[in-house]
């Protein structure tokens, strides 16, 4: 075993990990990466389809970023971000304001995106506290959902996988079934429907709505539920409910935004703007821990008066408006701005799409392939007609992982759902060569 990896598992506690699995699977220690690829300290390369967590938008060790960060590197690291400010962080919000949905126009900076959304439920908390609804204090979400794992970040993710041996410690939450298109209760298409399963949100608002703070949501796309996709009509109606009962409407935008699907904002798929978006991820191209919670003009006035009035927002972290993630920022903003890159990954979406059908469809533990731009979602399942899943005990996804892995893929699963979530810089031959090594580790295991 390298001195590195034994190192490594003598000091680390890796994240999501059951460590015990990494004595048959230890650790791969990364020396470097260029694009789409990761280089161990043997040499050996992975294409990194799922961009290191969703988070690496325009590939690893990108020049422009790379330029971005050393220059601002030479100026200032890190400054307290209360009662100061710097131009990195100036711009970048005013570079951020062309992009995001109308109305939302102020930005809180926090350091990871679970710390955003705590953010964000705490601003929605205290605003209605202030402006007179002090009896607004649940706060509602969709079943399956994922916002993050500090504490009420879980308390409005509903995954068993995370949650469940914290529910003591949680926040008591309203759920409200979330739009399952594959498995449909009302046998509909996502393509077509009028998202009849909308009826669970109007009666859970009917039951809940005047004591609700926020409703939270993962727009068109729930990640860690298995890539699950709905359609942006659910997002149309909630904005219209959230308004009709006074409940601040959170966008966690943290997986979606900056063009991963298809648009700068999943948002914009609805032509609606949330009261509160969540950013982070992409945000720096996966290079700096940052998030924001951007929020809008009639929100921020609910805090702003006389420090005696005790109406501030007492929120912060160290890192708020790290001018290193700010100066990343700026440079994803000018890349994809200038590189067009949201409009060509429309374009390799579709050929990404094609052979995936092409290759996979009729598979028969092939349940679904469901995409949207870049992302693409493989269910598999036991019983292709009766949708019936395989037993979880057997852990497929992972033993495709593992497979996938020492062919030079990494292929990370979400249970039995193996999902693709490019950089929106891949090529179609790179393309061509996850899909060719994705297959190979399915027919081995399968």
């Amino acid at each position: 075993m390298n001195s590195y990896v034994e190192k490594d598992l003598k000091y680390i506690w890796h994240p999501c990990s059951q460590m015990k699995d990494y004595e048959e699977l230890p650790p791969i220690v990364i020396e470097k990466g260029k694009g789409t690829y990761l280089y161990d300290i043997e040499g050996k390369k992975y294409l990194d389809i799922v961009s290191s967590w969703w988070c690496n938008l325009l590939g690893h060790s990108n020049p422009k970023i790379n330029e971005a960060i050393k220059a601002q590197l030479d100026n200032i690291e890190h400054v307290i971000f209360a009662n100061f400010s710097h131009k990195p962080a100036i711009t970048l919000c005013e570079e951020l304001m062309k992009i995001i949905p109308q109305g939302l126009c102020k930005f809180n900076f926090s350091d990871n995106g679970s710390a955003s959304i705590e953010c964000a439920l705490k601003m929605a908390f205290q605003y209605h506290y202030q402006t007179g609804n002090p009896q607004k204090i649940k706060f509602m979400c969709l079943s399956d959902g994922y916002h993050g794992e500090t504490i009420g970040a879980l308390s409005v993710g509903t995954l068993d996988l995370y949650a469940k041996i914290y529910k003591p410690m949680l926040m008591d939450t309203i759920r409200i079934q979330a739009p399952d298109c594959y498995r449909c209760p009302y046998k509909k298409c996502r393509e077509n429907c009028d998202v009849e399963c909308f009826k669970q949100a109007e009666i859970a608002f009917e039951k809940y709505g005047n004591e609700t703070a926020a409703m939270i949501v993962e727009p068109l796309l729930q990640g860690s539920a298995g890539m699950r996709i709905y359609p942006a009509k659910y997002l149309t109606k909630l904005r219209k409910l959230c308004d009709e009962y006074n409940v601040i409407l959170i966008a966690d935008e943290i997986a979606t935004g900056f063009g991963r699907t298809g648009k700068m904002f999943a948002f914009n798929h609805a032509g609606v703007s949330p009261d509160i978006m969540c950013i982070s991820k992409g945000l720096t191209g996966g290079y700096m821990p940052m998030s924001i919670t951007i929020t809008t003009q009639k929100i921020y006035d609910a805090f702003y008066a006389d420090y005696l009035e005790g109406k501030a927002f007492m929120h912060s972290h160290t890192y708020s408006g790290n001018p290193l993630g700010c100066s990343a920022g700026l440079a994803v903003q000018k890349i994809l701005k200038e590189d067009n890159i949201i409009e060509n990954s429309n374009k390799t979406a579709q050929y990404l799409h094609e052979r995936l059908n092409e290759t996979f469809l009729s598979h028969k533990n092939v349940g679904e392939i469901r995409h949207i731009n870049l992302i693409n979602a493989i269910e598999l399942v036991k019983d292709k007609k009766t949708k019936e899943d395989f037993d979880s005990k057997l852990r497929l996804g992972y033993q495709i992982y593992k497979k996938a892995l020492s062919k030079g893929l990494l292929l990370r699963p979400l249970g039995d759902v193996l999902y693709f979530n490019p950089p929106l810089t891949i090529n179609e031959t790179e393309i061509d060569e996850a899909i060719s090594i994705c297959k190979q580790a399915i027919d081995e295991v399968l």
